[in-house]
Formats: structure tokens, sequence, C-alpha cells
């Protein structure tokens, strides 16, 4: 195993510092890795032991998906607008019946086909962040929304592992059976969504000043892993679990610091999963399908380029960051992997095709920064040949959807009430199921059979309700309590008419929910049960003790949610507000640092004329902690300053080639080193009688005295006023060239 381990790692490290070399992503030197070591290559594996291969990338698929978690946020999810969630739901929809098609037009059966349309509908998060950075494109707008697209598609490849793994198992297409795995997997989000936020960041804020990075990682590995167990004892696939908690912990102020302890340990399992996905690439075999190979890396890039523009065309934004968008994300990655993996796994798919996929991925890759630099030309292709009455729609459509609201309406009312019923309808529910599966029986079984069976049950129904109150309490009246629906209360007639209606909606959730564990302890009639449900809820909404539970309880929530958000808001140059007021227009923030050498230090912002020359705004000047907002123009600039600067992307790009040009590599000096030096002061030497103050050898010199030996005695950091005498010996700290200069004129 550690001959295996060994041969993976260097042969790895090897081909991926080549991929480095030639700009190219390293996770084709893995892949490229797992192909010379695999069987299909020299003739015989270099692995002796191939299913410890497969356990330890089992592990990767893991950490991979655990990383992607903590880069993820449910609430950046809900707070991303329509842009990432039309846009990557028309990507993943048009990508995945085109694929199925694709695969039946070749005639795949269906599995095959299906599967096929899994993994090309999912762009690389990876490949496209690094071509981007790459290409200095990461502070554009598109790129931006890449971003978002690509973190919204990476839930819907959870939700569609899930998916797959249903329809693979019963090897149908019933609709009845997604819908519950559909609903199973959405109750199982809330339930952890709402557990993980009210546990871990308080957890995680209470031992602080305990959680050293060696106990953070242990304790975020365990964390990773207990969440695993716990999704394949709910029936749904590991890589879930893994997801799940490090999007949990990304709603914790430690998210940042997590993620870099834990970097290390995914990129060490993570090259692992990518080499034995190569070991599995015959090179004969895929000569041998090069036509299937052609044919989906055109589907791959025509169909991302399409779906990808349309979907962004249609979520408000316009036909030249539509296209830039769409240009960018013509490559599939690691969830092709990971569900070629699942179906290779589950025995669905036929072998050949996952060495076809990781091709059509090894392609598209490579095409991925050339494909990037044509959107600018085509969009002018594009531009030049629309109509006139094409372009005015498309402008309208654009700033219809852009047009900012704040107002608060009934149907921002109406999300938020579902929203708030879903969550807490589900917490109630698993309270249920744990209490009527566990909980009771147990007690049934420890309690005497002197004790009356009713009077037990008015007492366990009591106990079930005192632990779900404050979630029903929240469901039936947290609304009311709100400032938006006393504001709209005050409204017209129709409009209270709604506002009684949503009330009333939560009301019937609400006495259903207490309904349930009547129904389950007590044989009554439904009129009883629900005259009963009222006299409770009554109870329960009436109460001051669980109205205070209900509102301490949202507010940990509140807090825990907007921890992250305003330890990041005092980080930020710009406040979060100002930048979300710009997304309707085509300006966005950029920050850059003035390097060094720059021959912009030391000149004032009028000197250097920003505005006439980039178009940029600058907005702020971040100096040793210290903001400079709006500066004038006779502000000057110095090293290390971090210069806030709005505009379009062309002005921003125009800025960055100033900052760039501004830069002069002669200036950069050839390091130098702090060497420790030791000299004996002779008879002759000028030094003699005179103090070390007297003497100025730390100006001529630049050096600082640290001993001097003086009669077999040693006298470190002697002071200042220390007479040097004849034969001693002085040590000093400084450049080895300096200080040679200074004995040569002194000794």
């Amino acid at each position: 195993m550690l001959t295996d381990l060994c041969v993976i790692m260097l042969i790895a490290a090897v081909t991926s510092l080549i991929f480095k070399l030639l700009r190219q992503p390293v996770v084709l030197g893995y892949i490229v890795a797992g192909i010379i070591i695999g069987p299909y290559v020299i003739g015989d594996s270099w692995i002796s032991n191939e299913e410890s291969v497969e356990t330890w990338g089992e592990i990767g698929v893991l950490f991979l998906l655990f990383a992607m978690g903590l880069e993820f946020s449910f609430k950046k999810l809900l707070q991303m607008g329509s842009t990432a969630l039309i846009a990557a739901g028309v990507i993943v929809v048009g990508m995945m019946g085109t694929g199925f098609l694709t695969g039946r037009l070749m005639g795949w059966n269906e599995m095959n086909s299906l599967f096929l349309g899994g993994m090309i509908c999912m762009s690389s998060t990876t490949i496209v962040f690094k071509a981007l950075d790459d290409m200095g494109l990461r502070s554009q707008k598109f790129a931006k929304i890449c971003f978002s697209i690509l973190v919204v598609e990476d839930i819907f490849a959870i939700i569609l592992m899930v998916l797959l793994s249903s329809i693979a198992t019963s090897r149908n297409f019933e609709g009845q059976t997604l819908a519950f795995e559909v609903v199973k997997l959405m109750a199982y989000l809330i339930l952890w969504f709402f557990l993980g936020i009210v546990i871990l960041p308080t957890f995680l804020r209470l031992f602080r000043k305990h959680m050293s990075d060696e106990l953070l990682t242990i304790l975020s590995v365990g964390l990773c892993l207990g969440m695993v167990l716990l999704a394949v004892k709910a029936g749904f696939s590991s890589a879930l679990g893994a997801f799940v908690m490090g999007s949990l912990l990304a709603e914790t102020v430690e998210a940042e610091r997590i993620e870099g302890l834990v970097q290390p340990i995914k990129d060490v399992f993570g090259s692992i999963f990518f080499v034995s996905v190569g070991m599995m690439i015959n090179p004969s075999q895929l000569a041998e399908h090069w036509l299937p190979i052609l044919i989906i890396t055109v589907v791959v890039i025509v169909g991302q380029i399409v779906f990808a523009t349309f979907g962004t065309l249609l979520s408000g934004q316009s036909l030249k960051v539509s296209m830039q968008t769409g240009f960018s994300l013509v490559q599939i990655g690691e969830f092709a992997f990971i569900i070629a993996t699942l179906g290779t796994t589950l025995g669905v798919i036929d072998k050949q095709l996952y060495p076809i996929v990781v091709a059509v991925s090894v392609i598209t890759t490579f095409l991925t920064p050339f494909i990037i630099k044509t959107a600018l030309p085509a969009y002018t292709w594009v531009d030049n040949h629309l109509s006139k009455s094409a372009k005015i729609m498309i402008d309208n459509y654009s700033n219809s959807r852009n047009t900012i609201s704040k107002e608060v309406g009934v149907s921002t009312l109406m999300k938020r009430s579902i929203t708030r019923v879903l969550v807490y309808g589900v917490v109630v529910t698993f309270i249920y199921l744990i209490s009527f599966l566990y909980v009771i029986p147990w007690v049934r079984q420890v309690v005497p059979d002197s004790i009356p069976h009713f009077a037990l049950n008015v007492v366990l129904l009591v106990g079930v309700l005192v632990l779900a109150s404050p979630f029903i309490w929240s469901i039936a009246l947290y609304q009311l309590r709100s400032e938006s629906f006393r504001q709209m209360w005050s409204g017209g007639n129709t409009q209270k008419a709604k506002l009684i209606g949503i009330v009333f909606l939560q009301i019937l959730v609400s006495i259903a929910l207490i309904s349930y564990p009547v129904f389950k302890l007590f044989s009554l009639t439904s009129g009883i049960v629900v005259v009963l449900s009222l006299f409770l809820l009554n109870l329960i909404v009436g109460s001051r003790t669980v109205r205070k539970r209900a509102f301490a309880l949202s507010k940990l929530l509140e807090n825990n949610l907007s921890a992250r958000e305003k330890s990041q808001e005092a980080k930020r140059s710009v406040s979060k507000a100002f930048t979300n007021s710009l997304l309707g227009y085509d300006i966005h923030i950029s920050d850059f640092k003035l390097d060094i050498n720059s021959s912009f230090c030391g000149r004032s912002l009028h000197e250097i004329d920003v505005r006439a020359k980039s178009g940029v705004s600058v907005l702020r000047i971040v100096r040793n902690g210290m903001n400079i907002n709006i500066p004038g123009g006779e502000v000057r600039l110095y090293p290390g300053d971090q210069i806030v600067v709005a505009g379009s992307d062309e002005q921003i790009a125009l800025f960055s080639q100033m900052l760039n040009g501004s830069i002069d590599m002669s200036l950069r000096k050839t390091r130098t080193h702090v060497n420790l030096e030791r000299f004996r002061i002779s008879d002759t030497s000028k030094l003699v009688g005179r103090s070390i103050l007297m003497s100025k050898i730390r100006e001529e010199a630049e050096c600082i005295v640290m001993a001097i030996e003086r009669d077999g005695e040693i006298y470190m950091n002697p002071k200042p006023s220390m007479i040097f005498q004849v034969n001693d010996i002085v040590v000093v700290a400084g450049e080895t060239e300096k200080i040679h200069v200074f004995e040569k004129n002194n000794l």
C-alpha cells in the first residue's frame, strides 16, 4: 500500500508540474498520471492493490465535495437573485435534454443516455476559476455571474446525483418515486440546515479561544465524516453528506479558516481520485471511440454556449455579458467524473462511457481559454448583424429585469411565510418522528403499568408539544409581529384580504401540526381533534414563555446566519449595500494593490489623471487600515495602498493596464541578507577609546553590535556608552558588504 501511494504521489507530482509549466490545469496532469500507471499503457499496472486506490479515491470525492460545500452557502443562494437560478436552470435542463438526445441518436440505451446528460450539464468550477484568473478577467462582471451560476449548479448536481441514484436503483422513471425522493431530499437539507445553523456557529463561537488549527481540523473532518454516515443512513449518497456539512460550516465565521486547513487534505486525496479516474482510461479504446468523443465535445461546447447565453440573457443581463458567460462555461469537470463513478459503481452504465467522458473533459478543458478569448469577437459579429428592433427589445427586457424595487409587497411576505412554514414544519415533523419512533416507546417500557394509559398519553402529548411549541408559534404568529406586516395592514381592503389569507393558511398548518400527535395518542373523532387542536393552539399562542422561546430561537438563527456576513462586511473595501445598488448598471467594484515599484508611488491622483485616462472612479484608498473615502485629486499614492475603483469592464481593464505599465522591473532590488560578522580591534584601529555611539558604526555600516568578547567574557547587547578596547572581538549583525567597507575604513 505504501509503495502504491509513493508511486501515485511521485508520478502525479511530475505530470502536474509539466502541465503547470504548460499553463494547463493540474487536474489534467493527475489524469495523465493515472493513464501512465494504469494497466493499459505499460502493459502491467504499476499499482499492486487497485482496490486501495479506489478507496482513497472515494475519500477524495468526499473531501472534494466538502471543499465545494465550504465555498457554497445556502444564504448566498437565496441572496443571488434570479440571475444565477434562471441561468443555471436553463443550462442544466437544456444540457440534460441535449445529452440524453445525443446518447439516444448514437444508439445508446436510456440509462447511458441519461447519465451522459447528467455528466455534461455541469461546468467545472475549478477550471473556470483558474482560466479567468490566469487571463486577468476575474474582476469583470461576467466572471462574477459565472461563479454564481457555478454555485447554483453545485446544488443542482447534488440533487441530480440523488435522482440518478434513485432511477438507477429502481431501473425506471416513475414520477411518484422521483417526487418522493425530491421531497425527502429537501426535508433532509432543511432539517440539517436548521440544526447546523443553530448548533455549529454557536458551538464554534463559545469555544473559539480554544480552537487551535489542529483541533479545528480534526473537528471539521470529524463533522464531515459524521454527516457522511448520517446521509448514508438516510438513504442518500456519501457525497451528499460531505457537501451538506461543508455548506453548513460555510455559514460560520470560521469558514475561511477551515477552508485553508482542509485544503491540503483535499489536495492529497483529490489528486488520488483524479489519478484513479485516469487509471480507467484505455488509450486504444479512446482511438476506437473517437467519433462519440468528437460528437460529445461539440455538443458540450455548442450546447453550453447556447444555453448559458440564453439563460443569462433570460435573467436580464446584456447580450455582451450573456455571451461572455456562455463562452466561459464550455467544459465539464469534477461532477462529470463523480457522476460517472456513481454510474460505474451502480453498474448501470457501459464501461466505455467513463473514459469517453474523461476524454471530452480533457479536450474541453484545454480549449476553454481559447474559447473565452473568442467571446468578444463573437459578440461584435452578432451585434453587427442584429436588427435594431432586436437590440431595442433586448435592452428593454434587460432594463425591466434590473429595475430595483425596495418595497416589500404581499408576494415577498408570502415567500417569507412559506420559507418559515417549510423550515419549522420540517423541524416539528422531525421532533414527532424521534418522539414516536424512539422516545415514547422507551417511556412506555420504563413507566409502571399502574399509571393509567390516558394519563400517560396526556403527559406524553404535553411533552411533545412543549418541544414543538416555539416552532408552531412562529408558524402561526411570527409574521404578524413583523414591521412589514403592520405597514401593509394599513393599506387598502384588497391588501388586508391577502394578508388575512396568509395568516389563515399559517393557522391551518399550525392546527394540522398539533392534530397529528393528538391523533396518534388518542382515539378521537376528527371534529373533537380539531376543536382540541384549536384549544391547544390558543394556549400556545397566548403563552408568554412560548413567545419568548420563539423570539430567542429566531434571534439566535438571525445572529448565526449574519455572523459571517457581518465579519466579512467589516473587511470589505466597499459596503455590500453600495455594491448591490450598482447591479442594475454596467458598473462594478474592483480592488487593486499598488506595487512598491510602481511609478505612481508618491504621485497624486491629479498627476496620474486616472479618470481621464481610464474612465474609472476612485471610491476609496485603504492605507494601513485607514479609509480615505472619495479621495480628491491632491491625494498621493503610496506603496501598499489598496485602490478601490468603480467602472465598466473596459474601464477597469484600462486601469489595470495603467497600473501594470507603471511597474518598473529594473527597480526590483536583489535580495540581501542579514548575516552575523566578527572582527577584532587592533591597536592601530580608529575605534580604540571610542564608544559604540561615537563610532557611528550603526549609521555607517548599517549594522547592530550584538556582542563584544573581552578577556574571555562576552557582553551581550552592550550599551551604546561601552568603550572599544584593543583585542576586542566585535560581533555585529548586518549586510556583509557594508560591514567589510566599515572595517576597511576604521581598522
